[in-house]
């Protein structure tokens, strides 16, 4: 179990977890906030929490497929708990990929139909719709990629529910899709808008100096934020 501390978001770590120093990096130059690390082993999420990070990386070694086994650590029933009490998500990357492979959201990701690992910015769309990613962000920004298994798919009737109640937040822009997703989707977020998992990094885009179109992921990271205090 993790200490209550005064920041209230956490960042949940893997064995084989990487971005996450880019998230702790992010928030405490930005913003001065500290996150609780907690890790797959823990079984018990501190009071006190209200948002929670899942990072990039490669957890578990993507043994099976990536996210598949970190969606069985003891950490994930404890976050069915904390969604249902409304508590906030974001996965980035590994982090999607372990939301997608705990049923969290809709659809699977696949390896890119490229059969390679793709790093490099992506251009995207923001959807409209009532979350508030999609009322507070830029139409258009450009965020960091890194990944081999980053091709949404899901089937129609899916593809259909997703549309329907405007669940898809970010889209590849028509043309600069990398991977072959269907629908150019890079990100959705659940019915309620609290859980929102996206391909893209946004914690590699948080000044002119990092990557994408410099501050895109800092509007990002700050919306999450401002959802969590």
């Amino acid at each position: 179990m993790i200490r209550s501390q005064k920041d209230p978001i956490a960042l949940m770590n893997f064995p084989g977890s990487n971005c996450s120093y880019d998230c702790h990096f992010a928030f405490k130059n930005l913003w001065n906030i500290k996150l609780q690390d907690v890790f797959s082993c823990d079984r018990v999420l501190a009071g006190d929490i209200r948002g929670l990070i899942i990072p990039g990386g490669f957890s578990y070694g993507d043994y099976l497929r990536g996210g598949a086994l970190a969606s069985w650590a003891p950490i994930i029933n404890e976050l069915q708990g904390f969604i249902k009490k409304g508590g906030k998500v974001l996965g980035i990357c590994n982090g999607f990929q372990i939301l997608l492979e705990g049923k969290f959201l809709p659809g699977a990701l696949l390896k890119n139909t490229s059969n390679r690992f793709i790093c490099e910015d992506s251009f995207l769309e923001v959807s409209t719709g009532p979350s508030l990613y999609q009322r507070l962000l830029e139409t258009k920004i450009s965020l960091p990629i890194a990944h081999g298994e980053g091709r949404f798919f899901i089937d129609k009737d899916g593809l259909k529910n997703l549309e329907d109640n405007n669940q898809i937040v970010f889209r590849y822009q028509e043309e600069k899709n990398p991977n072959g997703s269907i629908s150019n989707i890079a990100g959705i977020c659940s019915k309620d808008g609290h859980i929102l998992g996206m391909m893209p990094h946004p914690e590699r885009a948080i000044s002119p100096f990092s990557g994408g179109s410099g501050t895109a992921g800092k509007q990002v990271l700050e919306t999450f934020l401002s959802m969590c205090l």
